[in-house]
């Protein structure tokens, strides 16, 4: 048994918020210059070469990426063989968003209730995900995720005979529908299987997973690709003013399901899919 003390949890959800809302990960920023290489489209070149200048700007100066520093979504693989010492882990999650957000000069986008819409003032509570599983470490990854993507999420609850074409059909509807608010290029999760909520889970997890890696299934990696040439023959482009790079990369997590059901989500985030990683 390994024992991790909560305030060393709260120091490094600390230091991720400020880093994932400065810095975009390597494979994001690879992709990003790879997209501004490869955009056919004049203007759709220039955005994209601004928006690479804002990155820059963003780390020299310590400006935030964007100005919607999200809501934080946090994805915990916490090892059976960890006892946590000094109170709640949650609740030590949350006072690491806190002191992020506070101490870091990031925008607070939480209202304390959908409804009354009160805001928080500290952008907490996170949104938090536990896995169970084995070991002594305590793996965090942390997702700040931004309402104008988010907001075009989609869950289809297809049926079985819609099979894989009705998947495609879906994925692609969910982008059109998107089109330029989603705040392209855009990078597309895809949750497939599972239930309503599962499939919706997977969704969000893909847009953390390194876009230079592909699915080890073989299917999976084919139907990312296809995906992925297919959403940049929309013509929707840098910043929806059109062009030939709509998404950076498609990512797909499958589960298994009823027999009675096909449920796919489709969750997009904007160019600064951002995310930090920490293993305590």
């Amino acid at each position: 048994m390994r024992t991790i003390k909560t305030e060393a949890v709260a120091g490094a959800v600390k230091e991720m918020c400020i880093e994932a809302n400065h810095f975009l990960s390597d494979d994001m920023a690879a992709c990003m210059k790879h997209a501004a290489e490869q955009e056919a489209a004049p203007l759709g070149r220039q955005i994209l070469h601004q928006l690479q200048e804002n990155l820059q700007i963003a780390g020299e100066d310590m400006i935030p990426i964007c100005q919607d520093t999200g809501m934080a979504v946090v994805f915990v693989k916490l090892g059976q063989e960890v006892h946590m010492e000094g109170g709640s882990l949650t609740d030590a999650i949350n006072q690491g968003v806190h002191d992020g957000y506070v101490d870091g000069f990031l925008r607070k986008s939480v209202v304390k209730d959908p409804i009354e819409r009160v805001n928080t003032k500290d952008n907490t509570p996170a949104v938090i995900h536990y896995e169970i599983v084995e070991g002594d470490t305590l793996d965090i990854t942390l997702a700040p995720k931004g309402f104008g993507s988010e907001n075009m999420s989609r869950v289809f609850m297809l049926k079985p005979a819609d099979g894989i074409e009705g998947v495609k059909e879906a994925i692609l509807t969910a982008v059109r529908d998107a089109g330029p608010n989603a705040c392209p290029p855009m990078v597309v999760g895809v949750g497939i299987g599972g239930t309503f909520e599962k499939c919706a889970l997977m969704a969000k997890h893909a847009l953390t997973r390194n876009l230079q890696e592909q699915s080890e299934i073989p299917y999976v990696r084919e139907l990312e690709q296809e995906m992925l040439e297919k959403i940049n023959c929309l013509g929707i482009g840098p910043g929806g003013l059109g062009g030939t790079v709509t998404a950076l990369a498609v990512n797909i997590e499958t589960y298994p399901t009823h027999i009675a059901g096909l449920p796919v989500a489709v969750n997009i985030c904007c160019h600064v899919n951002r995310h930090a990683h920490r293993v305590l």
